[in-house]
């Protein structure tokens, strides 16, 4: 037991470095970096599975109240299936892992007042003491930056329709390539070229994986016509494989994508047909950049009466209860190594 209480310790005193805080209520000191809940950061110094969430969702996702009952929600999933959850953003320019239902009903309120933060926005958004909703990007960086392993998301953002002539690709991938953060989602939106943001996840050296299938999701319908080179069936199989790839100090993220249930998928047809017109205006309006992907999302679920918005939710909440999993069994699985060392010790 010598080492798994030798590693608790060294959790505790990263987690009690005096350039982060433990609360997100405060006005915050000069100096602090990102400010922890108790909640969260009790966790992570236990070895206890926390769950990372992102909050573009629910700033830009979807209109309020519903995108708090569904924040409350997501979060009262991750805790039923053992796990912690982590709602990252940033509030008066202070970055905040964990957040409380008043800050929460705050984000949701704010709406599109917040702004969308992706990693190039964060620096801004602090120094002029602004409020920035996540984006995959953003929270990946600061679930890595604290020690959180696995963040769950709806979709991630990916090579857009004609890339290859707008060079509009989602920071999403580049971060995959670049920051150690397992990302459980529903695959990559439908409205994106799925083909090549799957070629440019495998240039950036990203493992991609298949949750119970060999096909790669299209967000709101279970299959993509790509596949992909990597199974796996359960949330043990996938804890393994994020164990591996911190163990081998590879960097890089990992993609594991999640089919939306069968009972919530909607019409492929009806969901590509509104795609298909979406973009079209998107291109009459001259609608880009990281403005593009809140319209088509929106456009979309008026064209198709609402049906996407709630194959959006249903994935999310699927999503989060696979990725409590998922952290539960890779905090099993350290604790089982962290025994195991000690016994080996002894």
């Amino acid at each position: 037991m010598v080492s798994s209480a030798l590693s608790r310790l060294s959790n505790i005193n990263r987690h009690l470095k005096p350039t982060v805080s433990h609360s997100c209520d405060s006005d915050g000191a000069t100096g602090t970096p990102v400010k922890i809940s108790p909640e969260v950061s009790n966790a992570l110094s236990c070895g206890r599975a926390v769950v990372a969430l992102e909050s573009t969702i629910i700033s830009h996702g979807m209109p309020y109240p519903r995108n708090l009952e569904t924040a409350k929600e997501v979060e009262a999933i991750v805790r039923t299936n053992g796990a912690v959850p982590a709602t990252v953003a940033i509030l008066d320019g202070i970055p905040c892992i964990g957040l409380s239902i008043e800050q929460l009903e705050r984000l949701a309120s704010l709406g599109t007042k917040a702004q969308k933060a992706a990693r190039r926005d964060i620096a801004h958004i602090v120094a002029t003491r602004g409020n920035g909703a996540t984006t995959v990007s953003a929270t990946m960086f600061f679930a890595s930056m604290v020690g959180i392993p696995v963040f769950v998301t709806g979709g991630i953002g990916g090579v857009h329709r004609h890339g290859e002539n707008t060079m509009d690709i989602s920071s999403d991938l580049t971060e995959l390539g670049r920051t150690p953060v397992a990302v459980i989602s529903a695959g990559v939106k439908s409205i994106l070229d799925i083909p090549r943001t799957l070629e440019y996840l495998e240039t950036q050296g990203v493992c991609v994986a298949a949750y119970k299938t060999n096909e790669f999701p299209a967000f709101f319908t279970e299959k993509s016509g790509s596949k992909v080179h990597c199974r796996v069936d359960t949330p043990e199989d996938c804890a393994q494989l994020i164990d591996a790839n911190i163990k081998l100090k590879l960097g890089t993220g990992i993609l594991i994508a999640v089919p939306i249930p069968k009972e919530h998928a909607a019409s492929g047809s009806l969901i590509e047909s509104a795609i298909q017109l979406a973009l079209k205006e998107a291109r009459d309006k001259n609608i880009i950049g990281n403005a593009e992907t809140p319209f088509l999302l929106a456009r979309v679920s008026e064209l198709t009466g609402g049906a996407s918005l709630a194959s959006n939710i249903a994935l999310v909440k699927n999503n989060a209860a696979i990725g409590a999993k998922i952290s539960v069994a890779l905090a099993q699985l350290r604790e089982s190594c962290n025994t195991g060392d000690a016994q080996s010790v002894s």
